[in-house]
C-alpha cells in the first residue's frame, strides 16, 4: 500500500528533550513520536531526532509513513482480544460493544484512532514508556487476523467457523 494512494492523519505521540553535555555546557535536541493513519485499517508509527522540535516532528512523520501497515479490523472493533509485547511493554486490547468508545491511554489511544478502532478496552502493563507501548500496540494489532484466514488455516468453512 503506497502512502500517496491514503488519507493520512497524524498525531504527535510524545515528545521528548534530551541534552547532550559538552564542553561549553547543554545541548538539547528533541526526539518525536508520530502516528499517522487513515482511520481505516492502515496505520504506521516513526521516530524523528532532530535539534528542533518541528524538524523531529517532520521526520518522524516520513518515517511513519513508510512504515504503514494493514490492520483487520471489525466494523468500529477488533474482531477478538490480544497481547503485545515489545521489550517491557506490554498491551492487551479487547474488543467492545457499539457505544462504548476508546478506552485506552496515550500512546494506544492514539493508534487506534489513526486506525479507526471506535470501541475498544486496552490496558497497559508493565513500562508505561511511550517507545515501548506504541511498538507493543501495534505488535498486538499485527496479530489480528481476518476470519477467512483462519477459517483457511483451519480447514474450515467460514460458516463452521462462527458455529
Amino acid at each position: 500500500m503506497n502512502a500517496h494512494e491514503l488519507e493520512l492523519r497524524e498525531k504527535v505521540v510524545y515528545i521528548n528533550r534530551v541534552a547532550k553535555v559538552v564542553k561549553g555546557g547543554r545541548r538539547f535536541s528533541f526526539s518525536a513520536i508520530v502516528v499517522v493513519g487513515d482511520g481505516n485499517g492502515h496505520v504506521g508509527i516513526g521516530l524523528g531526532k532532530a535539534n528542533e522540535v518541528v524538524n523531529a516532528i517532520a521526520k518522524a512523520t516520513e518515517k511513519a509513513k513508510k512504515e504503514i501497515t494493514r490492520i483487520n479490523i471489525q466494523g468500529a472493533t477488533i474482531p477478538y482480544e490480544v497481547f503485545g509485547k515489545y521489550g517491557a511493554g506490554k498491551v492487551v486490547l479487547k474488543p467492545a460493544s457499539p457505544g462504548t468508545g476508546l478506552i485506552a491511554g496515550g500512546p494506544v489511544r492514539a493508534i487506534c484512532e489513526m486506525a479507526g478502532i471506535k470501541d475498544v478496552l486496552t490496558k497497559i502493563l508493565g513500562s508505561s514508556n511511550p517507545h515501548s507501548v506504541v511498538k507493543a500496540t501495534l505488535v498486538a494489532l499485527g496479530k489480528l487476523q481476518d476470519p477467512m484466514s483462519i477459517a483457511r488455516n483451519r480447514g474450515m468453512a467460514l460458516k463452521e467457523l462462527f458455529s
